[in-house]
């Protein structure tokens, strides 16, 4: 007996020979499917986000097998650990690098919010300096946990529209962060 589970496809018209679904649709299927991470790892995140990448979980078998260590081949921005106020233009210019689409994921307590490190080095959160799309809570996180943040993102990725980053509301949120 075979347990090759058949992935679904999109809503769309079917017959004989031929299958039509909107473009939105198609595209957010490959994409959900092709998503290429950048790891961003300082810290004891980065330990848990390799075990995440080894064999008992397989973070390929969710289409997230190639990463991608340049920013310009980069769709997913994975940051993980402690980051210090001196890394976040470091950080911030990662993500300006990266094409659009992108979407980032933030991974542990330290990332989130600046986690037990309550001092002036710290930032608390990356969000202060670029847009957050996935929270992943945990210090460090599961594996379990990492993969259930991968899939919400996959789930974002493929009911995003195609017009979403040319919104206002985008440009007005990329306003606030002061890029443009």
């Amino acid at each position: 007996m075979s347990t090759i589970k058949i992935a679904e496809s999109p809503n769309g018209i079917e017959g004989p020979g031929f299958f039509a679904t909107s473009l939105d649709a198609a595209v957010g299927m490959a994409r959900k499917n092709s998503l290429w991470p950048l790891p961003f790892a300082t810290s004891c995140c980065g330990i848990e986000f390799m075990a995440t990448m080894a064999s008992t979980y397989d973070l390929g078998r969710f289409g997230a097998e190639r990463l991608s260590f340049s920013p310009r081949q980069a769709d997913l921005l994975m940051v993980m650990g402690t980051i210090s106020k001196k890394m976040g233009p470091v950080l911030r210019q990662v993500y300006e690098q990266m094409a659009e689409p992108k979407w980032v994921l933030s991974m542990g307590a330290c990332a989130s919010s600046g986690g037990i490190f309550d001092t002036y080095s710290v930032l608390q959160g990356i969000d202060r300096i670029i847009p957050v799309d996935v929270y992943i809570p945990g210090c460090p996180p599961r594996p379990e946990q990492v993969l259930d943040g991968i899939l919400k993102i996959q789930e974002l990725v493929q009911n995003e529209s195609l017009r979403r980053r040319d919104s206002t509301e985008y440009k007005a949120m990329l306003q606030e962060y002061g890029m443009e």
